[in-house]
């Protein structure tokens, strides 16, 4: 009997090896908390419907508001060019110095009168609660949560502070004077050293003694629906200087003002995708200049002084504003950020719900130690498998059909660690969990020359079609299993080098858990392995649930 035979024999005998329940099963993976679904809607999407009675109103009062209401805008932002032309004349793009003097107090205070008359014009009724604190008191303002560019009302109610803006917004004709006479802090998008600059800038100004206008944030970097408080970006929190936190609401039977990726929908019809921002934009616009008034309140919580540890860790400083703020506009935080709104759209571009790309950016990359590019990358991988599935998730069968493998019970097992909340079904989220959890500390040097070991039945250096298939048939429990397809996928000739074996291994996490946990299973009765290799697969099985030195307890899911 040669070895290839002698390895299938003696694995056939192993717990596992063939069909059925009584099988040996691997140890499933603890279902950490923090890693289920966020029980929030998608902050990203708002669909508006407007009733036949609602839409006979907008039409009779826009007949008369909505021409008026323009006009008085236009009439406004020409009358407050003028004084924004006086306070930047002569001054540089970007400031190094505050603008003071004659300039200052006679432009900035008609500045004020004109966009608060603005946004009356609008019909935008205004309540303001609270105390603003004093540029002494508290040098940054952040408010949330941000769904609108009406939002900058929150800056006329507080006094036309300084923003944080892109550079190119400040190139504008007509807006980017007025943007300039506020004294912005500018990002440049093309400056590798942007972000660094503009924290220093903000620093800078912060801790100036109130010399310059206070500066306000929008912490969370893009707009929502205002259903919950996605993550704070830290650069408000970077300087270590008080903050006040500012709410908005608008408490209005009809949303006509929040601005997010998806577009209303008006009469059952979506808006065209590459049209959607200028589209959104001005229906926006429409709909609420078409209102008798649109209510917005603007409150200023007490301000907040960071600890001598928050200093040090601006992260936590604006964790704890988040929940303060949260707490106060009774509505859940998560940890969904931008980059979710940006895989969001990528996930539409593969033809995949946009839902799929919202993984909850922040705390998988923290947990799972995986960049932006790396799940981006992943988020591609899976859209070649589930594109064709209905609603964009992975059944067993694609699953399957993916790895060029048949429906077994070692890959229903294998399945069932990626299915992490055992719907029978992988979502994006699940997907990238499992291939950092269960399958990435798989590919390690010393794992994957084991595997290949274990395939290379004749210690030749090579893996053969025969020895590949006749390892796989009795791991899998398949006695007839055609694996030439899966075979050439790794073969660039008629065998398989090590190389070859490593490079595919690589790039194909999902078989790295094949390769390894599933033959160490199987055949361990064939092969003795060095201790420096156990030592090896000990490390990796303990890098299988990372998270587990940060997490006390765990959701064990039941098997």
């Amino acid at each position: 009997m040669n070895r290839c035979a002698e390895a299938a024999a003696v694995a056939a005998t192993v717990p596992g090896a063939g069909v059925g329940d009584g099988g040996l099963r691997p140890p499933m993976v603890p279902r950490q908390a923090s890693f289920f679904p966020p029980p929030v809607p998608n902050p990203f999407v708002q669909q508006t419907r407007i009733s036949a009675a609602r839409r006979l109103q907008i039409i009779l009062l826009g007949i008369i508001l909505l021409p008026v209401r323009a006009v008085l805008v236009a009439l406004i932002l020409l009358l407050a060019w003028p004084f924004a032309a006086i306070t930047t004349a002569c001054c540089p793009e970007k400031l190094t110095h505050p603008i003071s003097g004659w300039r200052r107090k006679i432009t900035h205070p008609a500045l004020k009168f004109l966009g608060r008359a603005m946004f009356f014009s609008m019909g935008f009724m205004v309540t303001v609660k609270g105390k603003m604190a004093s540029p002494v008191e508290a040098p940054i303002f952040v408010v949330a949560p941000h769904s609108t560019f009406f939002d900058g009302i929150a800056c006329v109610v507080a006094g036309l502070p300084s923003l944080v803006s892109r550079n190119e917004n400040a190139q504008t004709l007509l807006v980017g004077r007025l943007l300039r006479a506020l004294q912005p802090v500018l990002v440049s998008r093309v400056d590798p050293d942007s972000r660094k600059n503009t924290i220093n800038e903000i620093r800078r100004r912060a801790t100036s003694g109130g010399e310059w206008p206070q500066i306000l944030v929008f912490p969370e970097g893009t707009c929502t629906n205002r259903s919950c408080l996605i993550t704070f970006k830290p650069g408000a929190f970077i300087p270590g200087v008080p903050v006040q936190p500012i709410l908005l609401r608008y408490p209005n039977k009809l949303d006509t003002v929040t601005w997010t990726w998806q577009g209303y929908t008006l009469s059952g019809k979506h808006w065209d995708q590459q049209l959607l921002e200028l589209a959104q934009s001005l229906q926006l616009c429409v709909l609420t200049f078409c209102q008798l008034f649109t209510r917005v309140e603007v409150e200023f919580m007490p301000v907040q002084v960071p600890s001598d540890e928050e200093k040090n860790d601006p992260v936590l400083f604006a964790s704890r504003v988040r929940n303060l703020m949260a707490e106060a506009l009774a509505i859940p935080v998560t940890d969904h950020t931008y980059e979710d709104c940006r895989l969001m759209i990528s996930a539409g571009q593969l033809t995949l719900p946009m839902e799929a790309g919202l993984v909850e950016f922040t705390k998988i990359s923290r947990k799972l130690k995986l960049d932006w590019d790396g799940i981006r990358k992943h988020l591609d991988e899976y859209a070649s498998i589930a594109s064709s599935s209905k609603g964009g998730r992975i059944g067993i069968e694609e699953f399957a059909e993916y790895l060029k493998l048949p429906v077994s019970d070692v890959l229903r097992q294998l399945f069932a660690l990626f299915d992490r909340n055992n719907d029978g079904s992988i979502d994006f989220r699940e997907y990238v969990i499992g291939l950092a959890v269960l399958c990435n500390p798989a590919n390690t040097e010393e794992i994957i020359q084991v595997a290949f070991k274990l395939f290379d039945v004749d210690e030749d250096g090579y893996i053969t079609e025969e020895e590949f298939c006749t390892i796989l048939q009795a791991s899998l429990g398949v006695p007839d299993l055609e694996v030439s397809g899966l075979f050439r996928e790794i073969a660039q000739g008629d065998s398989v080098s090590y190389e070859e074996f490593k490079s595919f291994a690589l790039k194909h996490p999902e078989y790295a858990k094949i390769f390894t946990t599933y033959l160490d299973l199987q055949t361990s009765h064939v092969f003795s392995l060095p201790d420096e290799v156990q030592t090896a697969r000990s490390v990796a099985s303990n890098k299988v649930s990372p998270e587990n030195h940060e997490e006390g307890t765990s959701d064990k899911k039941a098997d």
